[in-house]
């Protein structure tokens, strides 16, 4: 059994939810996110090995993909609100094996017969930092699922 292991994302959606119901009629919406890592040029002149430029030429960068899976009223919040670009804080438990006191990610084989890893999560709470508006690209602000209460973001 995996001990209760906590992490929290911030990243933006990388491609529009999707959403299916059990067979118990329980909604699940799986989203995929990527999160980067900024290192400034002024302070490592020498690229980290498999980063990148960023977009801005200041800095480098390396981003991280992640699969979620969101349940419930809030599965059905995510496909409803969310679009690809979308910006979100999830607080989630990771899924994996754990092997000599390490959680590894899930290990697959791509249509190319390449190796492939992907670090898959289960959504405790998902919070909207941006959400898709009838008539426009997106509307600014915080958005919560039904269940959460309006709070303070504490950074």
């Amino acid at each position: 059994m995996i001990p209760d292991i906590n992490i929290t994302i911030i990243g933006r959606l990388t491609k529009d939810p999707e959403m299916r119901y059990t067979p118990s009629g329980t909604a699940v919406t799986n989203l995929s996110i990527a999160t980067s890592k900024l290192v400034s040029k002024a302070t490592t002149q020498e690229c980290p090995k498999g980063w990148k430029d960023s977009y801005n030429q200041k800095n480098w960068e390396c981003t991280t993909f992640l699969r979620v899976t969101v349940w419930g009223k809030q599965a059905e919040a995510c496909n409803n609100y969310l679009t690809k670009g979308s910006m979100v804080i999830i607080e989630a438990e990771p899924n994996g094996e754990a092997e000599n006191g390490v959680l590894n990610p899930r290990i697959w084989t791509d249509k190319d017969g390449q190796p492939r890893a992907s670090w898959e999560v289960t959504a405790k709470s998902v919070r909207f930092l941006n959400t898709r508006s009838e008539g426009s690209s997106s509307e600014q602000g915080t958005a919560q699922t039904p269940e959460e209460p309006e709070s303070e973001i504490p950074f």
